[in-house]
């Protein structure tokens, strides 16, 4: 795995910056539109670059070419180039990060009740 990171990472992991487990895992996860990301590719399966984009249309070309790079780099999505013409690259999950679905799941419930709980709040 330690081939697969970032060198940012690398680099404070070696340098013992990282405080506690924790602040590794956010640093892996962090960016406006990772978790999302892992959510279609963990739940929905493999996507290709447009079918990303047009989930998130508010993204752009760049950011989401950075943030699927740094997932890719940490070892957690897999880019795959499917020899055709014209050639098609699809993103899909890694092993190490289907090991992160349970933890984005449960970001999603807890978000989804807390935002529920928010809405009824207003209500009142």
């Amino acid at each position: 795995m330690a081939e697969t990171l970032r060198d940012e990472i690398k680099k404070k992991i070696i340098n013992g910056d990282f405080n506690c487990e924790k602040e590794y895992t956010l640093s892996v996860i962090s960016g406006k539109w990772k978790v999302v990301i892992l959510w279609h590719l963990g739940v929905e399966g493999p996507h290709r670059f447009s079918e990303l984009q047009r989930l998130f249309p508010k993204i752009s070309h760049k950011i989401l070419t950075n943030q699927l790079r740094e997932l890719i780099e940490d070892g957690i999505v897999h880019r795959e180039v499917i020899p055709e013409v014209p050639p098609k690259v699809e993103y899909s999950m890694t092993e190490l990060g289907m090991t992160l679905l349970p933890l984005i799941q449960m970001m999603y419930d807890w978000g989804k009740q807390r935002m529920d709980q928010f809405k009824r709040e207003l209500e009142l």
